[in-house]
């Protein structure tokens, strides 16, 4: 059984059990999150559930099991022959969520 949900602006196929990385969320380390954007479900007999754009009825659950920050990326700016060097370093929120459970209609 998996299924595709949409958050932060990108779509990942999800399993139970699975642990995925999205985008920082407003929910604290142990609570239930559920994913309401399912753009496509499958029990694993053959059939599959695709949504125009999201299948009604469907949804995933999952746990926050940290929040933390990547590793840090550096912006190197650079002008030759003109004396201009920036550097500006960036690191990007994640949450860690395991998959508990699949709901599909």
């Amino acid at each position: 059984m998996y299924a595709i949900i949409e958050t932060g602006g990108k779509q990942l196929r999800v399993a139970e059990g699975d642990i995925i990385r999205t985008d920082l969320l407003e929910a604290a380390v142990g609570e239930t999150v559920t994913f309401d954007r399912v753009v496509l479900g499958s029990n694993g007999a053959g059939s599959v559930a695709i949504g125009t754009p999201a299948v009604p009825g469907a949804s995933v659950v999952g746990k926050v099991l940290r929040q933390a920050k990547d590793k840090k990326v550096l912006v190197f700016k650079y002008k030759p022959k003109k004396r201009v060097r920036k550097l500006v370093g960036h690191r990007q929120r994640f949450a860690e969520i395991r998959i508990e459970k699949i709901e599909l209609p």
